[in-house]
């Protein structure tokens, strides 16, 4: 029997760091070492509704989105693809029961970073304070400008900006799930489409 493959460690993910930190060898093993790979099936749930959400995740490949369940019907909040972290931000910080599913659409492989991990961090190598408040700080712009969209955007305008800023979620997304987030219906979506 041979031992499993242990995965390695992203070096989009170091490079990523290093644009945002002053890192040193030292730092950046200390962040590697608490890092935790996990692979999740299409349609997987990193998280659940009414769980804690310990942990942050970047995505190495494939691609997660959060949604609520509303009476009954899926709300896609948002998607998000390699390279990028995503965390159900209010429930990693009080570590209090989530609203909110977070999901796989394709087979993905996350690294996690859990929030015991990224505060002792924080004691112990301060650098990394200055990640945690970047990565509060995408949270809130991205919560803020999505509110802002749904708020003051009509449906087609939505999907117009949809294609023009993120066009990967057009091609790897199903209709379905782009009207969740769109916040209209399959049939709605498939109208707008037809008109451009």
């Amino acid at each position: 029997m041979h031992a499993p493959i242990s995965p390695v460690f992203p070096e989009a993910l170091a490079a990523q760091l290093r644009a945002l930190l002053p890192l040193n060898a030292a730092d950046l093993a200390a962040f590697r070492a608490v890092l935790q790979p996990r692979q999740l099936a299409r349609k997987e749930l990193l998280l659940r509704e009414g769980e804690v959400c310990r942990a942050a995740a970047y995505i190495e490949h494939g691609a997660l989105r959060y949604f609520y369940n509303v009476q009954g019907e899926e709300h896609t909040g948002q998607f998000f693809f390699e390279g990028e972290w995503y965390a159900d931000y209010d429930s990693f910080l009080d570590q209090q029961p989530s609203a909110q599913n977070i999901q796989a659409l394709e087979p993905t492989r996350v690294w996690l970073l859990s929030h015991s991990d990224l505060y002792r961090l924080y004691e112990e190598r301060p650098v990394f304070e200055r990640f945690g408040r970047l990565m509060a700080e995408q949270a809130y712009r991205g919560s803020k400008a999505r509110g802002v969209e749904l708020l003051n955007q009509t449906p087609a305008a939505r999907y117009e900006r949809l294609l023009r800023e993120r066009p990967q979620l057009v091609q790897r997304v199903s209709q379905r799930l782009l009207a969740t987030y769109l916040g209209i219906k399959p049939e709605s979506l498939s109208r707008i489409r037809g008109r451009g």
